[in-house]
């Protein structure tokens, strides 16, 4: 079976944290799962003067348009070339939507982060689920695009080559880690790094590094943005050591360690 992702494509995960694929899944997929959201959006798709709020939190959607999306053939076999095969367990949910409305008020939830884990001593409280340098239940951190995204509709920021910094900031912690706010406040102590954006067409994925720094932006442009942010989940920490060629993931968190 043809690979998905080429030599140079795998290099940049594993170097800058993060590769793009078009077409990952149909738009038409996109448009059938904007129709549900739409359902759940106190605000009229057709009416901008409804578009009250910068952004509207939906919840976990399980039903046929976002389940497809997540599994298609193109990003099963990406997920094997970057997790390694056996090591992820397919997506049941497309998870939380961040629904972005153009507006000049702060929708205030734009700071640097790396999405959480593993639960800790409060399940329920997200702030404190923790990460650590095995990347505990996560395989990868992913962006799935369900509307057209460009550089004025709110991209998420994803800070390159950031995944290198963290897993160094992660290794002395062992494997308890950081909770999400903690390691939010050390962010800011880690070299400048080059910020690129996520645009692309409904129907794009970018598949990243779960130790990648991102951020949200306010919404400058015409369109509401659709994106969704579920994770990998992985089966088992990674970095084993059991003697098994490491994927680009541990790749990646071995090439940090050795600088640290």
């Amino acid at each position: 079976m043809k690979e998905v992702l080429d030599s140079a494509q795998i290099s940049h995960f594993i170097h800058k944290g993060f590769v793009r694929i078009d077409h990952a899944f149909d738009a038409e997929l996109a448009a059938a799962a904007r129709r549900i959201l739409w359902n759940d959006i106190d605000a009229d798709p057709d009416d901008p003067s409804t578009w009250t709020k910068p952004v509207v939190r939906l919840g976990m959607y399980t039903q046929a348009p976002f389940v497809e999306a997540a599994n298609t053939p193109v990003l099963h076999r990406a997920f094997d070339q970057l997790a390694g095969a056996g090591r992820w367990l397919p997506c049941t949910s497309m998870g939380t939507f961040p629904v972005r409305f153009p507006s000049l008020q702060d929708p205030g939830d734009t700071g640097w982060h790396v999405d959480a884990s593993f639960p800790g001593d409060d399940p329920s409280n997200y702030f404190e689920w923790r990460i650590n340098w095995r990347s505990k239940g996560r395989a990868l951190l992913m962006l799935f695009l369900f509307s057209d995204v460009g550089e004025l509709d709110a991209p998420t920021r994803i800070r390159t080559g950031s995944h290198i910094d963290v897993a160094g900031l992660l290794r002395p912690f062992e494997e308890q880690g950081l909770s999400f706010m903690e390691l939010a406040g050390r962010l800011s102590s880690l070299p400048v790094r080059e910020e690129v954006l996520a645009t692309g067409k409904a129907g794009t994925v970018y598949l990243c590094h779960p130790f990648v720094a991102h951020a949200a932006q306010p919404h400058h442009g015409t369109e509401p943005r659709f994106i969704a942010q579920p994770p990998l989940v992985s089966m088992g920490d990674f970095m084993r050591g059991d003697g098994l060629p490491l994927s680009p993931v541990e790749t990646a968190i071995q090439m940090s360690l050795s600088l640290f």
